[in-house]
């Protein structure tokens, strides 16, 4: 992983007292996007993760997030985080099986579906 030297400063502290940025989390969604023939497509989704519980699946095309059409994959994350902190509700436009979808997903806190260490 590369962080830019100019981001580090601000956050050095925080990173060695609790392994992250003491601030709000962003929106986590549990999915894979990639750019695909002029549109992003939902690659691959985490088990048990929030867009599997909105019903979102490999496959689905995001057409936009909120009313802004998607066009690349770093405007997709720029939608999302905008969304608000991990809880916010991220509203997608889809396109599945010839039909455009409304689906609203509910977002989480990445690290609370990662495995934390035993105390023993």
């Amino acid at each position: 992983m590369i962080v830019p030297i100019d981001l580090l400063p601000p956050i050095l502290d925080d990173l060695l007292t609790y392994g992250r940025p003491n601030r709000s989390a962003r929106p986590w969604l549990g999915i894979y996007a990639a750019e695909a023939e002029e549109r992003i497509v939902i690659a691959g989704i985490t088990p048990n993760g929030p867009a599997q519980s909105a019903n979102i699946r490999a496959g689905d095309a995001i057409l936009a997030v909120g009313n802004e059409a998607i066009s690349d994959l770093a405007g997709l994350w720029r939608r999302v985080w905008a969304a608000g902190n991990a809880g916010a509700e991220v509203p997608f436009q889809l396109f599945r099986d010839g039909k455009v979808l409304t689906i609203r997903v509910r977002s989480a806190d990445r690290a609370s579906f990662l495995k934390t260490p035993r105390i023993h």
